[in-house]
């Protein structure tokens, strides 16, 4: 049952924000692990937040067909997803993905409660970064207070974990750590915000798509069932979900294609960063 289930936290945490051996070839070594299973090739645990939301796209674009017809370009987030389809392997994405099968270990990582913590710590500073920026940021403020933060509820899920489990609290491993670093050091001014946001839009929604199957996963294996605040967001999570989205495509319609092209070509690098994180889950990063 262990293994079962570490094979689709692998999976899961890799295919949360779907790196390639186009994006990073070392860390796409954990991809695919369980994509043989049914349960695996039709969750969300294998899913990027691209892929996930490939449905909800389409439905914003649906909702967006008397705009855009006038537009000189098509919505922001249908760019974003079908750069992103691309990093994917033929496995993950038949139709669409370009990237290379990685190899598979000989034997899965298990996780442990002291894995989980330290992804919960590294994740919490890169939504620590990800906060101030909106907040200090003029041009983001459509954003601030949305709904997606999660730096309380990883405040009580990481003294919940140190408590239950008689965990000391770490400090940021590098994975996180240097993911922040790089998310505070992008944005001088509004011209940076295009870039920004393609981090912003990918590590809020894998997290949202894939990563509340890694949670529910993680839960079974590790907390005995028990629900971390990290994966709750209220009832109403599609409409929470649609509602930024369209903040979105609104803060993108006055981007030129150079504009574009910033926030689109930042797409790799967000996965890396995502996954860098995620690697905690899996064996990859030391701590």
């Amino acid at each position: 049952m262990k293994l079962s289930i570490a094979l689709l936290l692998t999976a899961g945490s890799a295919t949360a924000f779907a790196p390639s051996s186009l994006v990073h070839s070392s860390y796409s070594r954990h991809l695919n692990l369980a994509t043989k299973s049914d349960f695996c090739k039709h969750s969300a645990l294998c899913m990027s937040a691209a892929e996930a939301n490939v449905a909800e796209s389409a439905a914003i674009a649906d909702k967006d067909t008397d705009a855009t017809a006038t537009s000189e370009f098509p919505p922001i987030l249908q760019e974003l997803r079908e750069v992103a389809m691309r990093l994917h392997t033929r496995e993950q994405a038949p139709r669409e993905g370009k990237a290379e099968e990685p190899k598979k270990p000989a034997e899965p990582h298990v996780p442990t409660q002291a894995d989980y913590l330290q992804f919960l710590v590294d994740s919490y500073v890169v939504y620590v970064a990800l906060e101030e920026i909106v907040n200090e940021v003029d041009a983001l403020a459509p954003f601030r207070n949305s709904g997606l933060e999660r730096t309380q509820a990883l405040e009580t899920d990481i003294a919940y974990m140190c408590e239950k489990f008689d965990l000391q609290r770490p400090d940021a491993g590098k994975a996180g750590s240097m993911y922040a670093a790089q998310l505070k050091n992008m944005i001088k001014s509004d011209e940076d915000v295009p870039e920004f946001m393609c981090h912003y839009y990918n590590f809020y929604f894998a997290h949202l798509a894939g990563g509340r199957m890694i949670g529910k996963q993680m839960s079974k294996l590790l907390l005995d069932g028990e629900a971390l605040e990290f994966y709750k967001w209220g009832e109403n999570v599609n409409g929470l979900k649609d509602t930024v989205k369209g903040q979105i495509e609104e803060l993108a319609k006055g981007w030129n294609r150079q504009e574009r092209d910033s926030c689109i070509d930042a797409t790799a690098a967000a996965f890396m960063g995502g996954g860098g994180i995620n690697g905690y889950l899996y064996g990859r990063n030391p701590h």
